[in-house]
């Protein structure tokens, strides 16, 4: 069965991006080593990272096979052009259909929209199969975890303090047990961290 990961780069004060969606300083550690890594090899995203980062991003990313967004992710990011940004397939969380400009130009995209966080999360467990769902962090990300839908929480903690900003967590609300992390990794200019959801 598919397990549902809530990830991002963040912030040390919780951020994943400014106020105007810019992240600054969050993805400098994607360039700042030696050793290549690939999100997407279909369109040759591959970032240049230090060893401990590779060994712990690249298997993330392989093991992805669905990756759930909100509608404004998609807007910033014109749909990756009709290719998911990791894994083989993306669920879009909206009320509104995609643009028909977009559909023309992309109409082999392995992208569907779901009306809500937990008809999209159903979608795409059901497409993963064994693989990792990767809903982004953020309103969405958010939503799922406070819904109860997320199994993991995956964050790349970048030392900076960016001050304000779009939270990790949107607006959830309460208090929620993590297990202990089961994965601690210092890379350069970033410390990987992965925490089960207390069940």
């Amino acid at each position: 069965m598919s397990r549902v990961v809530m990830q991002a780069v963040v912030s040390m004060d919780g951020y994943i991006a400014y106020p105007d969606d810019t992240v600054g300083p969050l993805f400098d550690w994607y360039g700042n080593g030696d050793v290549a890594v690939s999100v997407n090899e279909t369109e040759g995203w591959t970032f240049h990272v230090s060893r401990a980062s590779a060994d712990y991003v690249q298997p993330f990313w392989d093991a992805v096979r669905v990756q759930v967004v909100g509608r404004h992710l998609f807007d910033l990011t014109n749909g990756w052009n009709g290719v998911p940004a990791a894994g083989e397939e993306l669920v879009v969380v909206t009320h509104r259909p995609l643009p028909d400009e977009w559909l023309e130009q992309h109409p082999d995209a392995p992208f569907c929209t779901a009306d809500s966080v937990e008809s999209a999360i159903a979608v795409a467990r059901e497409r993963a199969g064994d693989g990792l769902v990767c809903v982004s962090a953020g309103d969405v990300g958010g939503q799922a975890f406070a819904a109860g839908l997320v199994d993991e929480v995956s964050m790349d903690v970048a030392p900076v303090i960016l001050g304000e900003g779009k939270r990790f967590f949107g607006s959830h609300p309460g208090t929620v047990l993590l297990e202990d992390p089961d994965q601690v990794v210092q890379g350069d200019r970033v410390l990987h961290l992965r925490c089960r959801v207390r069940r």
